[in-house]
């Protein structure tokens, strides 16, 4: 089997997991590991005794038999980094968000195709076993036609400097959302608000309108007495919940739903339907695994990922719709519009 040499760059708060996670893949050596502080180098550089740590990003990108770089670093470096990869020939994965601005999100999958390279943004949750079985069920119509979708994503902390809540902790949930219903909102609006930092919004309640009648709504907070990551999808015949927050009821099935009778001398009838709930096995897969292997998967077979660079930019146009109309005090924007510099 083909080894694939990768390097990490950002050794944070999630590169770790990632470096964790590829080192363990049989045709995966982990040449390099990248960070600019000294003292996340060293303690990478205990567990990994054969790879090599640095500071300098050049060494991974004029190192020619390295195939593949990993970035993990801050938000606001996704773009610069991924597209010095590109440009070094690299295959690149980039955690989420691809970027802060829809044009700098494009500009990455033009590059990306122009020089024939592989471009796949972490969107983690699609990777999920569970999210994976949701999906079978909407595709396969046993939800009945979807009316909504909504998702909560709360927690009391890591309360954030740099990015708000929408920024740090939409993007799961607009990723999933989309995948799930397989279609782009015409509208998006949100309302934040900043109870810690001026500026920064902690909570955020955002909605997206589809052009079918659908709707997705979703609450995102650092400032919250619970923690859950949930995400609940409404159709005519069942109604499904994803709880990734529960260890072993992690997708429930309920057989309800609400059926209208024509009745000639009354008219219309809506009869509310109560049935069992079905818990179905899932994979005690980790999902962090998955996405990895499916990676590797995408270099070695030249394939082009689930979550593509075209998939992390639809993610970034919607929170750039979003953030404007946070800017704007909630003002519906509609997704034809010019995206904010």
């Amino acid at each position: 089997m083909k080894t694939v040499d990768v390097g990490v760059v950002g050794l944070g708060y999630w590169g770790p997991n990632l470096l964790r996670a590829l080192s363990r893949l049989p045709c995966v050596r982990v040449r390099y590991g990248c960070d600019l502080d000294e003292g996340r180098r060293a303690e990478q550089a205990r567990l990994y005794p054969e790879t090599r740590f640095t500071g300098d990003f050049e060494e991974l990108l004029s190192d020619d038999g390295l195939n593949a770089v990993v970035v993990a670093s801050p938000v606001s470096t996704h773009a610069g980094l991924a597209e010095q990869a590109l440009l070094a020939d690299k295959d690149v994965f980039v955690e989420k968000p691809l970027a802060f601005s829809p044009v700098d999100a494009e500009q990455l999958v033009t590059l990306a195709a122009r020089k024939s390279r592989i471009l796949m943004v972490g969107h983690l949750l699609e990777y999920h076993p569970a999210v994976s079985r949701l999906k079978a069920l909407v595709s396969s119509g046993e939800l009945g036609k979807i009316f909504y979708v909504y998702a909560q994503r709360l927690n009391l902390g890591v309360i954030r400097r740099d990015e708000n809540a929408l920024w740090s902790l939409g993007p799961h949930d607009l990723s999933v959302a989309t995948y799930l219903l397989d279609q782009e909102p015409v509208e998006a609006q949100a309302v934040g608000h900043s109870y810690l930092r001026n500026g920064v919004d902690d909570v955020v309640f955002a909605n997206l309108q589809f052009g079918d009648g659908k709707a997705a709504h979703f609450h995102m907070s650092w400032l919250d007495p619970h923690k859950e990551r949930k995400i609940t999808v409404v159709g005519s015949e069942k109604m499904a919940v994803f709880d990734d927050m529960s260890r072993d009821e992690k997708l429930k099935i309920y057989d309800k739903g609400v059926q209208k009778t024509e009745y000639e001398s009354y008219g219309e009838f809506i009869n509310l339907r109560f049935g069992n709930i079905a818990i179905p096995h899932i994979p005690n897969d980790e999902p962090l695994k998955l996405e990895c292997e499916h990676f590797v998967d995408c270099l070695l077979e030249r394939k082009q990922p689930n979550s593509d660079g075209c998939s992390g930019l639809r993610v970034v146009r919607l929170l750039d719709a979003l953030q404007r109309s946070l800017d704007s005090g909630g003002q519906l924007i509609s997704l034809g519009e010019t995206s904010r510099v």
